[in-house]
Formats: structure tokens, C-alpha cells, sequence
């Protein structure tokens, strides 16, 4: 799984994106509400605190590869 962080702009706020291997959108949430609904479907099951961490120190634009 891949994440990136979007930057916004004006009145759009950041978002955060989830692809799988094959570069599919799984999952698009705001960054300051890191919270999934359904974390455990993308097996994050409590890694919560470790994915935000990641979230708020990742740069902007640049795609990484979710090892949590």
C-alpha cells in the first residue's frame, strides 16, 4: 500500500490519499481527520497513533510506501 499527502489550496484543505500495489485509489480522507472508519480493512488495525505521526511529518507531493 502507498500513501501521499495533497496539498490544498484556498479553502480546499489537505488531503491524504491511499493506493494499493497497483497504484488504485483505496482511500481519501482530510489530513487534519486521520480518522478511517474502516482502518481495519486496510489491515491499520491499531496503528492509529503511528499513522498520524506519518501523516503530520510526511512532505507534501512525495508517494511512500505504508510500512506501519
Amino acid at each position: 500500500m502507498f500513501i501521499i499527502k495533497v496539498k490544498g489550496k484556498a479553502k480546499i484543505p489537505d488531503y491524504i490519499q491511499l493506493r494499493d500495489d497497483q497504484f488504485v485509489l483505496v482511500a481519501y480522507f482530510r489530513a487534519d481527520r486521520p480518522l478511517l472508519k474502516n482502518i481495519e480493512k486496510f489491515g491499520l488495525a491499531g496503528k492509529e497513533k503511528e499513522l498520524e505521526e506519518l501523516i503530520r511529518d510526511m512532505p507534501f507531493g512525495k508517494l511512500q510506501k505504508l510500512d506501519l
